[in-house]
């Protein structure tokens, strides 16, 4: 483990542009962990950027969606980091989009144990693209 290891989600790690937003939804490549479904792109600069969504259709309650919404950045906050080195040692950058598709209130345990999953499944197919 590298000493200066950063556990932050800055703006500069979140996707904020709508255009990407939408791409990934036409053109990027969907990995299923249930209860999340994820989308990623290969894009232009380095690093990995990464958004969540909750929908409203299962969760009525901003509440709700809100508090899985921040359950969700943590985890992915505090796993990042093996799929970031993946990234860098390629030269390339990921956009990562989730969208959590359960339909209950999870624990974070649950949250946690499936991002991990997730982020593994990324780190192999980031290793596969050379």
């Amino acid at each position: 483990m590298d000493a200066k290891q950063s556990y932050k989600l800055g703006k500069s790690d979140r996707i904020k542009s709508r255009k990407l937003v939408e791409q990934l939804f036409r053109e990027g490549t969907v990995i299923q962990v249930p209860p999340f479904r994820a989308s990623y792109l290969q894009v232009e600069q380095q690093g990995l950027q990464f958004g969540v969504a909750v929908g409203t259709r299962h969760f009525k309650r901003a509440v709700q969606r809100n508090r899985i919404r921040r359950q969700i950045r943590e985890a992915y906050r505090l796993q990042k980091q093996q799929l970031q080195q993946a990234l860098q040692q390629q030269q390339k950058g990921l956009a990562l989009f989730v969208v959590y598709t359960g339909k209950e209130l999870p624990e974070y345990s649950l949250i946690a144990d499936k991002m991990n999953r997730l982020l593994q499944k990324l780190t192999q197919t980031v290793h596969e693209l050379t």
